[in-house]
């Protein structure tokens, strides 16, 4: 599939103030991102960012950035603010949203979030076994309820939330969040208005389930930690 991966990067993010430019062993997060999506040899590889600090860092280390206005709502917005005006965008098989908090992600999983689009789906992305008991209680790990057509294969996201209680099920996996879209189905999710559970939730992908917007899932092993908190971070040193 002709590919685009964009990384959407802000610095004002709530949890963790100036998240993209925080150092993990020497390099920068948003660095790191990058260089595991430069690595998975999809395609291109382009940050979305709204401060010029990111911006020349990137270009700095001689990748592609484009400047987006900061008060863009969600990653997914600011991905497509980013290519909307891109040559041929509409050519692309693939748009690729990788969350620019996931510095160890494998880069070799990045590829497993094309396959559900292969399969008709209108989105795609990825999920994770929940490892323990603190992990579904965490409020920070986005869990959501599968459909499996074939099993760990593919299968259709059916629910998500960060409070588990909240979902209607009885196995459930941790969302990794990454996206994948075709043009015309990301400007369609853009048009639409975020939805009462998006808002509610604070889960983007919601705004596309409450449009009766298929969403498909790979299954992937022992993904590593995303980074959302100072404590994450610490964590991902050790790793490291």
């Amino acid at each position: 599939m002709k590919t685009i991966i964009v990384i959407p990067a802000r610095m004002a993010s709530k949890r963790f103030p100036n998240k993209p430019m925080a150092m993990l062993g020497g390099k920068t997060m948003i660095q790191r991102v990058w260089e595991k999506a430069q690595s998975s040899n999809l395609g291109e590889v382009l940050v979305a960012c709204s401060e010029k600090e990111v911006f020349e860092h990137i270009n700095s280390i001689g990748g592609k950035a484009i400047l987006t206005d900061p008060n863009i709502p969600s990653g997914t917005d600011r991905v497509f603010s980013a290519i909307n005006d891109y040559t041929n965008i509409d050519q692309y098989e693939s748009i690729i949203n990788l969350q620019g908090d996931m510095p160890l992600i494998n880069n070799m999983d990045i590829e497993k979030v094309n396959f559900p689009l292969k399969q008709g789906y209108d989105i795609g992305t990825i999920v994770t076994d929940i490892k323990n008991n603190d992990e579904l209680k965490n409020n920070n790990v986005t869990k959501v309820i599968v459909e499996w057509t074939k099993k760990e294969i593919i299968g259709k996201a059916i629910d998500f939330n960060k409070n588990y209680k909240d979902l209607n099920g009885s196995v459930y996996y941790h969302h990794v969040g990454i996206y994948s879209f075709r043009f015309e189905t990301l400007k369609k999710y853009i048009s639409l208005s975020p939805s009462n559970n998006e808002k509610n939730r604070k889960l983007e992908q919601m705004r596309a389930l409450d449009a009766n917007m298929s969403i498909g899932v790979g299954y992937v092993k022992n993904v590593p930690i995303s980074v959302d908190t100072k404590e994450d971070l610490l964590k991902a040193e050790k790793l490291l």
